[in-house]
């Protein structure tokens, strides 16, 4: 695997001396029957292409991406999306799987007229980043799945699965559920977002090897030391892949990036750290 380098360079452009001022558009598209809520922040730079967000299950663009949009907006462009019943993106009568918000961001770019994007997303925004490469591979140029799976073999924990057969809202961390209400104040939808994601997760089937042997963008595999997923997982994920790479990081899932579950004085450079590596990766 190829080690990543972070120039000096690079680190002085995501600090102070980045001199672009990010712009932030938040706003709604019509894409397959949703009204997709989606958010704009930074310049498209000369020779890049957009960086597309995808948060991780029960969460939003804040909960997922809040900590590192600051930094990674500093030198490209970024389209952070909620998927179908996430936050201000209001359920309509569909089953929600990775394919559909898969197809529903290849739309949404079609929308803006956007011909090609980097996806970095992670927990279950990771496998639509796969599905996206699969099926859309003419629109991704790079993949970062951050702390996914592709098999359910791949997780770590002891009775994962079987915990969604009876699973109810009170599980739910109460970060995400806070966080889902602060933009979206309704617990019906709550609920509903809820339900959608445990639905996905129970009928989730291993996508086949074959298939993840098809992405040819070049893809850097993120996990954590104690993730949800097993490191094993994340090293023969990007050894099928024909371009790939991966990192572990120290902590637990989502720490890495400062996923809102995590207190603003825990690793407090955690976000900033991996926004530099991943515009490194990028380039």
């Amino acid at each position: 695997m190829n080690k990543l380098v972070v120039s000096a360079a690079l680190a002085c452009a995501l600090s102070a001396c980045a001199t672009s001022k990010p712009i932030v558009k938040p706003t709604r598209a019509p894409v397959n029957g949703l009204k997709m809520y989606y958010e704009i922040h930074g310049t498209l730079q000369t020779g890049q292409v957009p960086l597309v967000l995808i948060h991780g299950g029960g969460s939003t663009i804040d909960s997922t991406w809040g900590r590192m949009i600051p930094f990674l907006s500093k030198t490209r462009q970024i389209i952070a999306i909620e998927e179908q019943s996430h936050g201000r993106t209001a359920d309509i009568d569909r089953v929600e799987s990775f394919e559909n918000t898969a197809s529903d961001i290849v739309a949404l770019l079609k929308f803006l007229k956007i011909p090609q994007v980097d996806v970095m997303g992670f927990s279950n925004g990771a496998t639509t980043s796969l599905v996206m490469g699969i099926h859309y591979p003419a629109w991704v140029r790079k993949i970062i799945p951050a702390s996914g799976i592709y098999a359910r073999a791949g997780i770590a924990i002891k009775g994962f699965w079987k915990s969604f057969n009876h699973a109810t809202l009170d599980a739910m961390p109460a970060q995400l559920k806070a966080d889902f209400l602060r933009v979206n104040p309704d617990p019906a939808a709550l609920q509903k977002m809820f339900e959608r994601d445990v639905y996905r997760m129970v009928h989730f089937k291993d996508i086949p090897t074959a298939q993840i042997k098809k992405i040819t963008a070049p893809t850097l595999v993120m996990t954590a030391s104690s993730d949800v997923a097993t490191v094993e997982h994340a090293r023969k994920l990007a050894s099928l892949v024909q371009h790939g790479q991966y990192m572990v990081f120290p902590g637990a899932h989502g720490q890495y990036i400062g996923e809102s579950e995590f207190p603003a004085d825990v690793s407090p450079n955690a976000a900033q750290a991996t926004a530099l590596i991943v515009d490194d990766f990028l380039r």
